[in-house]
């Protein structure tokens, strides 16, 4: 009898103990398995009025971000965090890269910007630029990437720059954005609209040929003359996805706009990558 106790008590020992390992398996590979959630990251330099950006330009976009796209993870990142807010593993695991910037350009360490790029071009990370980000070190870098018209080169300001824009002038007051292609994804679900506007760019846009111009765009000026310009292009650079809207002047809360967050929206996901 004591013998069966003994035996019975060890084989459900036993059977515990595969259980629990088997369990622990389980776990540790289910952890390794488990889907995670696609990653979008908007980065900001943080010098936009607080009054207009209580929070800064990266948190207005990751609002209308959490709103349209529940099944993402949308982080908010800055140039004063750790690794200049995008450390390698941060990195590594964004899908879409959201940047705007403006003072701080030449602050962003070279090394950084040559990981976005090779994260766009090698592995597919999908990157969207806004506004003044045009002169940001990834922007150039990613624009440079193809070959941009010489003749567009002479006609832009300042020094003939590669992602120059030929004017920039603050005399507007509303900006009239159309949509020129109509079928693309980051034109779904949105019509003709009007923002404020203070900053305007004039063509041309000194860059490579864009795949698609979303969006052309017509500035209200204080004169009461119209200014016609590009506002939204989109490009395949390598294996990323890359879009530029013009639009998105520090002191235009137009990322507060529910436009302009669609636009957001739809951008990151035609720029993500296709998961395998």
């Amino acid at each position: 009898m004591n013998n069966n106790l003994s035996r019975r008590s060890f084989l459900a020992a036993s059977a515990v103990g595969a259980g629990g390992i088997m369990l622990s398996q389980v776990k540790a590979f289910g952890a390794k398995l488990a889907p995670t959630k696609p990653c979008v990251v908007c980065w900001s330099e943080g010098t936009a009025p607080k009054k207009v950006y209580p929070k800064d330009i990266n948190t207005s976009i990751a609002v209308g971000l959490r709103k349209a796209l529940p099944d993402w993870e949308v982080i908010e990142a800055d140039i004063d965090q750790p690794g200049q807010g995008l450390p390698d593993d941060l990195l590594k695991r964004c899908d879409v890269l959201i940047w705007w910037g403006h003072k701080k350009h030449g602050k962003v360490d070279n090394k950084l910007a040559d990981k976005i790029v090779k994260r766009v071009k090698d592995e597919g990370m999908g990157f969207i630029s806004l506004h003044s980000a045009h002169f940001a070190k990834p922007n150039i870098k990613l624009m440079s990437v193809e070959k941009t018209d010489p003749a567009l080169l002479k006609k832009v300001r300042p020094g003939n720059r590669v992602a120059a824009w030929g004017g920039y002038r603050g005399d507007s007051l509303t900006l009239a954005i159309k949509v020129l292609d109509k079928k693309h994804p980051i034109a779904k679900g949105i019509k003709d609209f009007t923002v404020e506007h203070h900053e305007r760019y004039s063509d041309p846009y000194a860059v490579p040929k864009p795949e698609a111009v979303v969006f052309s765009g017509d500035a209200k000026l204080k004169n009461g003359k119209i200014d016609t310009s590009q506002q939204g292009f989109c490009w395949t650079i390598g294996k990323g996805k890359m879009f530029y809207f013009q639009p998105g002047h520090e002191t235009n809360p137009i990322f507060d706009d529910k436009n302009v967050q669609k636009i957001m929206s739809n951008a990151v996901l035609w720029a993500a990558p296709k998961k395998k």
